[in-house]
């Protein structure tokens, strides 16, 4: 059996959270292993063509960042309390980042949710999961939860 010693698991803050948070945080307690969970706030630097000042933008992401840092601080103490986890707020381009953080921090697994955003977030933003399963080179467990 693989053993997996250190963890991304991606989180968006929706209704989809407790799952993906769950299934990481059983994987690392059976597993012993070390999980980061990390939130990426879209840099919304694309935008900036469309009529809105750089500084609504500038804005905009911060304010964001901010709440997902008040947000990771309740995920890690709900969901990852008694294991090795530490949690992290990027910005930018999630799919890319978390890639980039998973082998950066050499995990050998990530969890993801496949369907954390729907309607304009989703046209927007696409399928963060299905990009990352396309451009990891490390194993990527998807969750679809089941959100009523």
């Amino acid at each position: 059996m693989r053993q997996y010693r250190r963890i991304l698991c991606a989180v968006d803050f929706s209704e989809a959270t407790p799952t993906v948070a769950e299934h990481a945080a059983m994987i690392a307690e059976v597993m012993d292993a070390q999980v980061l969970v990390v939130y990426v706030a879209p840099s919304l630097s694309r935008y900036r063509d469309f009529q809105v000042s750089a500084s609504s933008v500038t804005e905009f992401v911060q304010s964001i960042v901010s709440g997902a840092e008040r947000s990771m601080e309740q995920v890690l103490d709900k969901y990852f309390a008694g294991l090795d986890a530490d949690g992290g707020v990027l910005t930018g381009y999630p799919a890319e980042l978390i890639v980039k953080t998973a082998y950066d921090e050499q995990c050998d697994l990530i969890v993801i949710g496949t369907h954390g955003r729907r309607g304009v977030g989703r046209i927007l933003f696409g399928s963060v999961a299905e990009k990352v399963v396309k451009e990891s080179s490390i194993p990527v467990l998807t969750i679809k939860p089941l959100v009523h």
